[in-house]
């Protein structure tokens, strides 16, 4: 007997084998999920470049089904790493892929499918010296898994902007007034701060800090013209605006240059010279920590946290690609959040630039994340200083973004970091 069984067993062993590599080879795509279903969604954005970046392998990334998911080749390596992050995934045929596929470009449909190649080269314009506050962008390239440098006015001001594709502007002051903060003036970290920001302007000859900061934001403004990516959140969007608008004009009062503001500022803006917004005033008060009326302050928005919720347009994706792109989510409602600056007073914004989110209810209209070319490049602002802290105070602890994986709000920054991983093909905005 045991002699008849032998056959059979050397037979049965190479057809098991045979159905262990066959489910691999039948199973020919990885889909990663952005919908509901999604368990973290902000380390699949990570798992998205780490893949780009380590392998150099293309992925599709289908805008609007189910939530803006990515379809990348079966790869094992891709799987495992997935499941060490906690990121959800399905194996997927073949003759399953070709059929998402299929839907999305079907033409009465408002999905398409973009193909990412390469993985952007990503820098955030912070200073060196720590600051009592963090900041969302690195919070979540931290937790995500994804890269990135830190430069700064050295770096900017030495021509390092050019090897790079994608630039974040952290909580910047472009105004050089400090961030208006002064009455921390005493405060080691204010100090520390003044104390880099006026010897590094001396280092490259300027006689203040304003003067500096305005070289610094015509550098940045050079390299989105030349095709690079800005992305900024908080104020480092209406200072940087104000900062082009006043070139020729001191806006700063003693306090934090040593001499006067021009009392005639409002007279003399440029707004030829801006990105994003026009016919704007700037906020002279020193001791005001608002920096222009673009805006939308607290007492004019009239909202509680409780009511502050700000709604993604929706764009056709095969028209829209790039406004498509940057707003994919699992949920079109966002919970609002506040910043030193909170969002954008529709008014004040040039009709170029495409709004993707505004608060219905917010007093005088308001919109939170616009979007435009400028020369090749292009910039994204984003209103707000933290999308899972309603009012983060300064010196308080960063956000954990252990609990709260699967947040919407900072989604849109996740978007805006693998958009310039996107295939070029001709855009209609």
């Amino acid at each position: 007997m045991r002699e008849r069984i032998k056959p059979m067993v050397r037979l049965f062993i190479p057809f098991i084998i045979f159905l262990g590599l066959s489910g691999q080879a039948w199973a020919n795509r990885l889909l990663i999920p952005m919908d509901m279903s999604q368990k973290n969604h902000l380390k699949a954005y990570g798992i998205a470049y780490w893949i780009l970046k380590s392998y150099e392998t293309e992925m599709d990334w289908l805008l609007n089904y189910r939530g803006g998911s990515f379809m990348v080749p079966f790869n094992q390596r891709f799987a495992t790493e997935m499941t060490i992050r906690g990121v959800s995934y399905e194996v997927i045929s073949e003759g399953q892929a070709s059929q998402i596929l299929a839907e999305v470009a079907a033409p009465d449909v408002n999905m398409d499918a973009v193909k990412l190649q390469k993985a952007p080269k990503v820098a955030v314009y912070s200073p060196k010296s720590k600051l009592p506050w963090d900041d969302a962008v690195t919070l979540v390239m931290s937790y995500a898994e994804i890269p990135y440098d830190v430069v700064y006015d050295d770096e900017v001001l030495n021509g390092k902007l050019p090897e790079y594709d994608w630039l974040h502007l952290h909580h910047e002051d472009f105004t050089g007034q400090f961030g208006k903060f002064y009455q921390f003036k005493d405060y080691p970290w204010y100090r520390e701060q003044k104390r880099e920001a006026e010897s590094t302007a001396e280092k490259h000859g300027f006689s203040k800090v304003p003067l500096m900061k305005l070289a610094v934001a015509k550098k940045i403004a050079e390299f989105v013209s030349g095709g690079g990516y800005m992305f900024a959140m908080c104020n480092a969007t209406d200072t940087y605006d104000l900062a082009l608008a006043a070139e020729g004009v001191d806006i700063v009062e003693a306090m934090y240059d040593g001499d006067a503001a021009d009392p005639n500022v409002n007279n003399k803006l440029d707004y030829s010279k801006t990105m994003a917004f026009h016919n704007f005033k700037a906020i002279t008060n020193p001791y005001q920590i608002e920096f222009s009326t673009i805006d939308n302050q607290p007492e004019e928005r009239q909202l509680s946290e409780s009511s502050d919720f700000f709604t993604l347009f929706q764009f056709s994706a095969k028209w829209d690609p790039i406004p498509t792109m940057l707003t994919q989510n699992h949920q079109t409602l966002i919970k609002g959040f506040l910043g030193q600056t909170t969002a954008f007073k529709n008014q004040y914004i040039k009709p170029e630039v495409v709004v993707m989110a505004e608060t219905k209810n917010a007093g005088t209209g308001e919109a939170r994340y616009i979007h435009s070319t400028f020369g090749k490049g292009f910039f994204t602002f984003y209103g707000g200083h933290d999308p899972e802290d309603y009012q983060h105070r300064i010196g308080e602890e960063p956000t954990d973004l252990n609990l709260h994986p699967t947040s919407a709000g900072y989604r849109l920054i996740l978007n805006n970091i693998l958009f310039p991983a996107a295939k070029k093909k001709k855009l209609k905005t």
